[in-house]
């Protein structure tokens, strides 16, 4: 009783790294296996290169698996953590996230950033700015996939996309349609969270700097009058005994230790427990990076241990 008083309401989500190889289909049984066992959304990245290892069988698109999913899945909530800006003009980008929102039945989330993997970049030929003019067009972005996306005619001037009496048929089902910003900008990042945002994220951050960065974030939304949701993003790495917990950690390449210090791992007690620390710093949401696609067991493990606890 004493981990459920401390945890309070915390959503549990499912979060897959496909470019460190794995097909539609992994993704999808990973997402039938979510769905089924009661997690709040299954979430995908958006790259295109492996970060170590090979990436076979080779990439996937974030958009087009989300299309699928849309069809081949019934509840649960899907979505991008996060859409790299440079990947993609704001306009289509604007369209394909409103077609997969109706495809789906309105359960789409866009997570959008700025795009930071250079080599990936390269790789597939895409324009790789310095980080302040990348910043610049994701302001730009924001601006105009939101504007886009409201519904109604949209005009927009910027110093990188200009949009010209668009006729407003771009039109999800949802309204407004869930849009996350994260990371850990100490000051622009949190005024684009507060000014285009429904969900601010935190990625991969001990709770004291993920408390820090939500502050920022409050205080930058009582500027602006929105009220986010506060979300963060952890590895997981999960457990019955230590023995599960080590073979586990193996499985991904990552020490036991380090992750009981930088992710959710351990036993079910101890990941009740740092779900507490995280919920006490303000997040109503978690992001579980499951990088293990093949270990389904893991995913029920979490619904049968910690969900209870929640």
């Amino acid at each position: 009783m004493t981990a459920v008083a401390r945890v309070g309401r915390m959503e549990l989500r499912v979060f897959t790294e496909p470019q460190q190889g794995a097909t539609y289909d992994d993704l999808l049984r990973v997402a039938l296996v979510a769905e089924d066992a009661g997690f709040g959304a299954f979430f995908r990245s958006d790259h295109y290169l492996a970060m170590g290892g090979d990436g076979r069988p080779g990439p996937t698109d974030a958009w087009i698996t989300l299309a699928g999913l849309a069809r081949d899945t019934q509840s649960i909530r899907l979505g991008t953590l996060v859409t790299a800006g440079t990947f993609r003009l704001p306009g289509p980008l604007a369209v394909a996230v409103a077609q997969v929102d109706r495809m789906s039945g309105g359960r789409v989330e866009l997570g959008l950033g700025t795009g930071w993997y250079e080599a990936e970049h390269t790789a597939f030929g895409i324009p790789f700015p310095p980080l302040a003019e990348r910043f610049d067009r994701f302001e730009e972005q924001l601006a105009v996939v939101t504007g886009l996306l409201a519904g109604g005619p949209f005009s927009y001037d910027g110093a990188h996309y200009r949009v010209v009496d668009n006729p407003g048929l771009v039109t999800p089902q949802q309204s407004p349609l869930p849009v996350v910003v994260g990371g850990g900008g100490a000051k622009r990042t949190p005024r684009l969270a507060a000014t285009y945002a429904t969900e601010f994220n935190m990625p991969f951050a001990s709770v004291d700097d993920t408390a820090a960065q939500f502050g920022r974030v409050r205080e930058a939304a009582a500027q602006t009058g929105r009220d986010l949701v506060l979300s963060a993003a952890q590895v997981l790495c999960l457990g019955e005994d230590d023995a599960e917990v080590d073979r586990r950690a193996a499985a991904i390449g990552r020490e036991p230790a380090e992750l009981r210090e930088n992710g959710l791992a351990g036993t079910p007690d101890e990941v009740v427990a740092k779900i507490g620390r995280f919920a006490e710093a303000g997040a109503t949401r978690l992001y579980l990076q499951v990088l293990d696609l093949a270990d389904l067991d893991h995913l029920e493990l979490v619904a049968a241990r910690v969900m209870p606890q929640l």
